[in-house]
């Protein structure tokens, strides 16, 4: 859709300096003390489309033409030209910004009016092709052309607006523009105009609908029936989000629990393997120790024998002279030093085993010493993996024990997935119910039960999605579940209606709306002026006050400073062009990337007019 843009507001006079703001392509912010002409600029560019009155202040005396430069949706430049008090406006098809002489290319009423055919209203609605759209004016049916007005009420939001009662949709307040109004609404929703004409079904048509409604009646109360909480499609969208979420978050503990478990499982069969490897090994040296054992025994027996046998030998006289203890010979028989020999054969004999047998002694005792320290290391070894063994088990029996509640917990979560997930798919089917009522509604069949500008619930629904991500994205405190009540024309948020909140939360609520609804059409290409000029959109309470009959404002929740910046953050990311009046300063990085004006009352620019 074709959209507009601000270029510049100017005021001129004769002998008078310019006072003039040229707005930027995105965000621009004016902000500075008060009393500088900040809201005036406001109601200027309110009154330069179409507003019928502008009280003018002193320091705009001398002023006699008001410019507003705006560039059209082919991206042509067009000027209108306003005397102040006058219902007429020049239109210059090009980009003037100082005091004007020249003819106008065309003169129009500058107030829409029904009857006329030369308004700034069809001019404008024609540029942007708009200039045929019809919205609903009554319950009866009846129509009138949507002018430029009904786009700027939601686009241009003056101070004392912005903090009224009366919700951001309703632009009189009167029970007669209700209806146009609310279908101004569902027109830039939608994008869809009402029929001129609407002759409705004949008097078959009529009783085969109404059998039609009443069946579909009883679907959407037997859908209804089958709901198992209270929770709109938007809640339990929401609730659905948080489920997955914690889903994953329980997988990502069940899968760090299982790991856990499995490799104390596994350290477990390594240990255990270990442990019958250390009992072999024991079991081995155990029994080469006992064996060992024995042979030196056998060894130290032996040479104490062979000690004996020298010692016999001396005490039973194998060695001295007579009768031959080894042959019998007898003295006289035996040869010269035989005796000596045979004595020193034996003694040879005898030392000769000895040192056999201590060789091998000493060969046996330095294995059966590292037999030993072997035996010990391997006894230290086996208590280590054992207790080792010990501790994995304790391990996995506490990670067993996490697994089952994170089992538990998983398949709770899992439960309730498919539970949204068939309440979601049960509010899908009534609304697919409600949208057919509402088309039979449309063709007359039966007396409407809504509004006849009703909105099919699933845009309705979208909508309220981007006005709660606004309010989340400014970090508004306790407006949850925000969204537009159609049927009642008003915004709620936190559980409450807006006319039922405090004066800073009423600000900020209709801030977020017209924002909201701005970025809803340009961003599905739907009808809007393109852009929004919001005046003291953020306004901070530092603490509650009283309901009283002289101020009807409710407690409310404080709103801290960092509204003030996130409102800013997202302003910067704004799909169209915004123009901010605030009186507070703008973070610094918004004074970097915007066009700002600062007006001090003092140094520097002073005010709007000079």
């Amino acid at each position: 859709m074709g959209s507009l843009q601000l270029v510049h507001l100017t005021y001129a006079g004769s002998g008078r300096p310019s006072a003039q703001i040229v707005f930027g392509p995105e965000l621009t912010t004016i902000y500075g003390a008060s009393d500088t002409g900040k809201t005036f600029i406001v109601r200027s560019v309110e009154y330069m489309l179409g507003g019928a009155q502008l009280d003018m202040v002193d320091e705009a005396e001398g002023y006699t033409q008001i410019l507003l430069g705006l560039l059209l949706p082919d991206g042509s430049p067009l000027t209108l030209v306003r005397r102040p008090g006058t219902n007429s406006t020049h239109l210059h098809r090009e980009d003037l910004r100082d005091l004007v002489h020249r003819p106008a290319d065309a003169i129009v009423n500058s107030v829409h009016n029904a009857r006329s055919k030369n308004s700034l209203s069809i001019h404008l609605m024609r540029a942007m092709g708009l200039d045929e759209v019809l919205i609903r004016k009554n319950e009866a049916g009846g129509t009138r052309p949507v002018t430029l007005t009904d786009l700027v009420h939601l686009s241009v939001v003056t101070e004392d607006r912005m903090i009224a009662m009366p919700s951001p949709v309703l632009r009189t307040g009167t029970a007669t523009t209700r209806t146009a109004e609310t279908s101004v609404m569902r027109f830039l929703l939608t994008g869809e105009g009402d029929p001129s004409v609407d002759t409705g079904p004949n008097a078959g048509q009529r009783r085969v609908n109404r059998g039609q409604i009443n069946l579909l009646d009883q679907l959407v109360i037997d859908l209804y029936a089958k709901l198992e909480s209270d929770e709109s499609e938007r809640d339990l969208r929401d609730r659905l989000a948080r489920v997955k979420t914690a889903i994953d978050a329980q997988n990502i503990a069940l899968r760090a629990a299982d790991e856990g478990h499995r490799e104390a499982v596994r350290e477990r069969m390594m240990h255990a393997r270990r442990l019958a490897g250390l009992d072999e090994r024991l079991a081995e040296v155990s029994d080469l120790l006992g064996r060992f054992s024995l042979l030196e025994d056998q060894y130290r027996s032996d040479l104490e024998r062979l000690a004996m046998v020298n010692e016999a030998g001396s005490i039973l006289g194998y060695f001295r002279v007579g009768t031959c203890v080894f042959c019998g010979a007898d003295p006289e028989h035996q040869h010269p030093g035989h005796s000596q020999q045979e004595a020193t054969q034996l003694h040879i004999a005898v030392q000769a085993e000895a040192a056999k047998t201590t060789a091998l002694l000493t060969d046996l005792l330095p294995t059966i010493a590292d037999l030993a320290r072997e035996q010990e290391e391997l006894a230290r070894t086996w208590q280590s993996v054992k207790a080792d063994l010990e501790a994995l088990a304790e391990l996995i029996a506490e990670a067993e024990g996490q697994l089952a509640p994170l089992r538990e917990g998983l398949q709770e979560l899992l439960d309730t997935r498919s539970v949204v997930e068939r309440q979601l798919e049960l509010h899908a089917r009534i609304a697919e119910l409600e949208d057919k009522r509402s088309r039979l509604d449309g063709e007359g069949a039966v007396p409407a039960a809504r509004p006849s500008q009703y909105i099919a619930a699933r845009i309705v629904n979208d909508f309220d999605s981007v006005l709660q991500r606004t309010l989340s994205r400014w970090e508004i405190p306790a407006v949850d579940n925000s969204g537009y009540d159609q049927y009642n024309a008003e915004i709620r948020a936190g559980g409450r209606p807006r006319a039922g909140r405090g004066k800073g939360v009423r600000s900020v609520l209709h801030s977020a709306f017209t924002t909201s609804l701005a970025r809803f059409c340009i961003e599905r290409d739907l009808p809007h002026l393109g852009f929004v000029v919001l005046d003291s959109p953020v306004v901070t309470y530092r603490q509650p006050v009283k309901n009283t009959p002289q101020d009807p404002d409710l407690p409310d929740v404080r709103i801290t400073s960092t509204v003030v910046d996130r409102f800013y953050e997202d302003m910067l990311a704004f799909p169209g062009q915004a123009v901010i009046i605030e009186n507070g300063d703008p973070p610094l990085g918004v004074l970097s990337e915007a066009t700002t004006y600062n007006f001090t009352a003092a140094d520097g620019r002073p005010g709007f007019l000079p």
